[in-house]
């Protein structure tokens, strides 16, 4: 694999990455955090800039995409639609046009994926997804690289995963169909995973890869990760019902007991303490949670690089 191969390419979901792509954007990753950590400069994108368009609320991915720009050697400029011509209505074909002949690269964090799309259609520099409605693509990057840290392999682990059935659990589940991990998607019934994610699952060899249960015993026996998060996404109505729903699905010590003795606990974050896990699972030894958190700025420093070499 090389770098030549990401140039100028988007990153909007990991339906548009081999496994092989998939894999060297990891090793990627993974070199650029040993450099960081051994003070070495690595500012290899000096003179380029990033525009980043945030239409939802963000702490870890405005932050280490911005930090990882600062390592790279890179200027970012963030914005929220409100303070855009966008506001007034002035067209996405417009805005991606305009900020195409000012900047390298722009990250969009919004609810559509049909809205990253189509900022991407317009624009010749690549355009990242930085998380829709759909899916999370570079949230999926940070938690396998924190599993390999952990367990040395994704291929055979078994990952059980309870919470929302939304953009981090479909990337999951694309993940499991990709990279040989055995997805376990815990979930009251009725809560289903978009058409076009499991579309694209049952199109590939590792399909059978993924499960999607309303058994949390099933899904929790015999996990090498456990995956929580929260009951209600950005914009979640039917509150109090999600509750009642999804009350059984919590990550607590006890549910943890059905998985390996070894098995670590992961969350995208952030997370409701109380609700979707407890204070003891997420404080407690086997929490990898901020690792996972760190290790989105090394992913996304990754895709950076490549799609900018």
């Amino acid at each position: 694999m090389k770098r030549e191969n990401f140039a100028g390419r988007d990153y909007l979901t990991l339906m548009d990455y081999t496994p092989d792509e998939i894999g060297f954007i990891l090793e990627t990753a993974a070199d650029l955090k040993a450099r960081l950590r051994r003070g070495e400069p690595h500012a290899v994108l000096q003179g380029r800039t990033a525009m980043m368009i945030f239409e939802k609320l963000s702490t870890r991915t405005r932050v280490s995409f911005q930090a990882g720009c600062a390592h790279l050697g890179m200027q970012s400029f963030f914005t929220m639609p409100d303070v855009l011509q966008m506001k007034r209505g002035e067209p996405i074909k417009d805005t991606a046009r305009v900020i195409d002949r000012y900047c390298d690269v722009l990250f969009m964090r919004t609810f559509g994926q049909d809205r990253v799309e189509e900022f991407a259609r317009y624009m010749e520099s690549p355009v990242i997804n930085a998380l829709t409605d759909l899916t999370h693509p570079c949230q999926g990057l940070a938690d396998m690289l924190t599993i390999q840290e952990h367990k040395g392999r994704l291929d055979g682990i078994k990952l059980a995963y309870a919470g929302d059935v939304y953009n981090v659990c479909h990337t999951l589940m694309i993940i499991g169909s990709l990279m040989g991990m055995q997805v376990w998607v815990a979930r009251p019934s009725g809560y289903e995973p978009a058409p076009h994610v499991v579309e694209f699952i049952q199109r590939q060899p590792g399909a059978g890869n993924v499960t999607v249960t309303d058994s949390f015993e099933q899904a929790l026996t015999g996990a090498d990760v456990v995956y929580a998060n929260t009951w209600h996404s950005m914009g979640t109505k039917n509150l109090e019902q999600r509750l009642k729903d999804f009350g059984p699905y919590q990550i607590n010590q006890k549910a943890m007991a059905m998985a390996k003795p070894d098995a670590i606990f992961m969350h995208c974050l952030p997370g409701y303490r109380g609700e979707d896990m407890t204070d003891e699972v997420v404080e407690g030894p086997q929490s990898v949670v901020f690792d996972q958190a760190e290790n989105r700025m090394h992913t996304e420093k990754a895709i950076l690089y490549l799609v900018l070499s």
